[in-house]
């Protein structure tokens, strides 16, 4: 009996379908076939809009988390938020191969590029999100237009030694009592939006594969990107130190715009960023 067959999937499909439902109307799915895997990926906005591909957070987020950003976002874009290879979500990952390293996390983009039909594209992601995106754009500058990172981690600064520590019970042995422990915390007891915990909750025990981890981008690879980038902070994040985040990104890249927001944590975002996320992000487009 394998881990999925012992998983209730049918209640986090429907914990999931449950969030994507604040999606705009128009939203639209495929399946893009890569060599780790078929990768999921909801759309909306104009179909010969520019592009803009969105990364999730790593653990329990999916791309269904950015239901506040996307109705904002497709009217100038043609939006594609994925779930990660491996993760939470309706992508399945190929048997018996996983992406181990940063090469294979890029050559899984050039493959969900390929698929979905784009040369380049704009590109944002959430924390682990982040991490990944930040990565392509240093291997594949080519095909990024603009780079937007949403608080990300181990990009300019490390995790806090707290955070660690309360993160390790729900990593060691996820259930969803743990889940919504650990984001009660995290997001110092903020309103969070019922169906999108539900979801959270649902994802604990999600038979997940190993996700690709590894040190900060190198600094004298970061003082050469020519995208421009926009990072935006959690100013209540409890992951990082987010005045380290906004120096280190600074002081690193060339074309590079830092905002942090007030009164959000690390784990309400996306879901629950305040409106102006999505004008800093259609704005920096615009610029």
């Amino acid at each position: 009996m394998n881990a999925r067959s012992t998983y209730d999937m049918d209640g986090f499909l429907a914990a999931y379908d449950k969030v994507m439902a604040k999606w705009p109307t128009s939203r639209e799915a495929a399946t893009v076939p890569t060599p780790f895997g078929a990768t999921h990926v909801n759309m909306c906005g104009p179909a010969d809009a520019p592009p803009l591909l969105l990364l999730p957070g790593g653990g329990s987020a999916t791309s269904a988390s950015w239901y506040r950003q996307a109705a904002e976002l497709s009217h100038a874009h043609r939006l594609y938020a994925v779930d990660l290879i491996g993760a939470p979500g309706r992508s399945t990952p190929a048997a018996g191969r996983r992406p181990r390293t940063v090469t294979d996390l890029v050559a899984w983009m050039d493959a969900l590029l390929e698929g979905l039909g784009l040369a380049g594209t704009d590109l944002g992601g959430h924390s682990y999100g982040a991490w990944i995106a930040l990565h392509y754009t240093l291997r594949a500058p080519h095909r990024v237009r603009h780079l937007v990172l949403l608080d990300p981690t181990q990009c300019f600064a490390g995790f806090k030694p707290a955070y660690a520590l309360h993160a390790l019970p729900m990593l060691l042995r996820p259930s969803p009592r743990r889940v919504r422990s650990f984001l009660e915390w995290e997001t110092g007891g903020a309103s969070l939006d019922a169906d999108w915990l539900a979801l959270q909750e649902a994802a604990a025990g999600f038979p997940t594969l190993r996700p690709v981890t590894g040190p900060r981008p190198q600094p004298v690879a970061l003082r050469g990107l020519k995208p421009p980038v926009l990072v935006l902070l959690a100013g209540d994040s409890r992951t990082h130190d987010p005045a380290k985040v906004a120096a280190g990104a600074e002081a690193l890249l060339p074309h590079v715009t830092t905002t942090t927001l007030p009164h959000v944590s690390h784990h309400a975002l996306p879901h629950a960023a305040p409106p102006e996320v999505s004008r800093h992000i259609a704005d920096f487009f615009t610029r």
